[in-house]
């Protein structure tokens, strides 16, 4: 197995408070019986208790496990040996050892490979598949129902009672919406609960938020005279996937395709990392959406600015359209270009008009031309004309500060709501001194 860049170590980390911790145990001082083969790496890291903790990483997929408490995936002891792999800190006569794997480590890759190496199941049964199918829609129609007596009551309440709401108020109707197999509308109005008690503009925020919806209410009662594509916007605010089995036998796509950024978020039960690409030849710009929940691992991200010539295929619904790989990317023999960098003006009026067709879209991928931080009164995408749209909080404030040193630069952004979060610098004021090219943010 090919020696890992430190550059994809670091982009295997989940969070940047992981790898600061990683870069402080990347020493061999802690670590002890570390070793590798062609499939896996382990080592033993000396923590505060008396019993060193055990890592083991599956390198083909990858994969990584450590006896540690934390609930990041990979952890930071897995990452700090990954970096002393990568930078050749425990070689053979030092501390790295080749040969057999310790018992922890063999055992769980066996078990790994046992789980790959089951065989295929049987053909479903196509009645039973109807059968489910009719089950499945029933307790989705009664889900609906259910939401829409609950809208029906919080509107002749009255909003303005919906902030003295406890948090179990909210929980509860989000997990009848899961109970009845609608996912996606009951971490929404978890979320409508935790954004109505801290955003300062709840008001507006709530009233937006109840008219969605109402719209899935009304557009999930004549689904059936839905076209393909509104069916599938339907489908995923609601929650109900699509395999990847039945995406991949749609149309394919083969382009070139240059990664405009990504993002990773953890809500503590499901991590997801969101990937933007943008086609050379067709200039759609689509997303790759990848989960993993509990300890499991997302895959490597992208890393932005990079070109890649691969075939996608698209899920149903309208643009920015979700898409997935049908074959392993390989890098591109042409760099693909940037997209044409906009006015934050002209970004938002791009973003209402894909609202036309898709009501419930959340997040919109743009290309913001010179724009500069501002931090006062709150932070603040400003662009030459003096118009500023507020950051998200999520968003990584003082990198963006550093990267760009105030300065005016062109930005990949994701546009949510009415706010904005970075996700990497693409061209910045070489009158500033700052270094042009793609710099992730996020």
């Amino acid at each position: 197995m090919a020696r890992w860049s430190r550059s994809q170590v670091e982009a295997a980390a989940t969070d940047a408070g992981s790898l600061a911790a990683a870069w402080r145990l990347a020493r061999p001082g802690p670590w002890s019986g570390c070793g590798a083969n062609d499939t896996l790496l382990w080592g033993h890291c000396q923590g505060s208790g008396a019993t060193p903790y055990q890592v083991s990483i599956d390198l083909t997929t990858p994969a990584w496990r450590c006896s540690c408490p934390s609930r990041r995936s990979p952890c930071k002891h897995a990452l700090a040996l990954l970096l002393l792999w990568s930078d050749g800190a425990l070689e053979p006569g030092g501390a790295l050892e080749t040969g057999d794997a310790p018992a922890e480590a063999a055992e769980w890759s066996a078990r790994r490979a046992a789980r790959a190496a089951q065989p295929v199941s049987a053909p479903p049964d196509p009645a039973a598949q109807a059968a489910r199918l009719e089950k499945r829609l029933a307790l989705m129609d009664a889900g609906i129902e259910e939401l829409a007596l609950w809208l029906t009551d919080l509107v002749r309440t009255g909003l303005g009672a919906a902030r003295s709401r406890p948090t179990g108020w909210w929980d509860q109707i989000g997990a009848r919406m899961v109970d009845a197999q609608l996912p996606g509308l009951g971490q929404r109005l978890r979320d409508l609960g935790s954004e109505v008690s801290a955003r300062p503009d709840w008001t507006e925020h709530l009233l937006a938020a109840v008219g969605r919806l109402w719209a899935v209410v009304r557009a999930w009662r004549r689904r059936e005279q839905l076209d393909a594509d509104q069916l599938g916007d339907l489908r995923a605010v609601v929650g109900w996937s699509f395999s990847r089995e039945e995406v991949r036998q749609r149309e394919i796509l083969l382009d070139d395709w240059l990664v405009l950024g990504a993002h990773r978020s953890d809500d503590g039960r499901l991590q997801q990392q969101r990937t933007w690409l943008h086609g050379r030849r067709t200039g759609e710009t689509v997303q790759l959406l990848d989960f993993a929940a509990g300890t499991s691992a997302l895959p490597l991200p992208q890393v932005s600015g990079t070109s890649l010539t691969a075939g996608l295929a698209r899920y149903p619904g309208h643009p920015p359209r979700r898409a997935l790989f049908v074959d392993e990317p390989r890098p591109a023999e042409v760099a693909a270009p940037w997209p044409a960098a906009v006015t934050t003006t002209e970004a938002v009026e791009r973003r209402d008009a894909l609202l036309v067709d898709q009501p419930w879209l959340r997040v919109v991928p743009a290309h913001l031309r010179s724009v500069r931080l501002a931090l006062a009164p709150a932070p603040l995408l400003v662009d030459a004309d003096g118009r500023g749209l507020p950051l998200a909080e999520d968003a990584d404030v003082w990198a963006l500060a550093a990267l760009t040193g105030g300065h005016p630069a062109d930005v990949v952004v994701e546009l949510q709501g009415a706010r904005v979060r970075p996700l990497t610098v693409t061209r910045a004021d070489p009158a500033a001194g700052l270094a042009p090219g793609a710099v992730v943010v996020a």
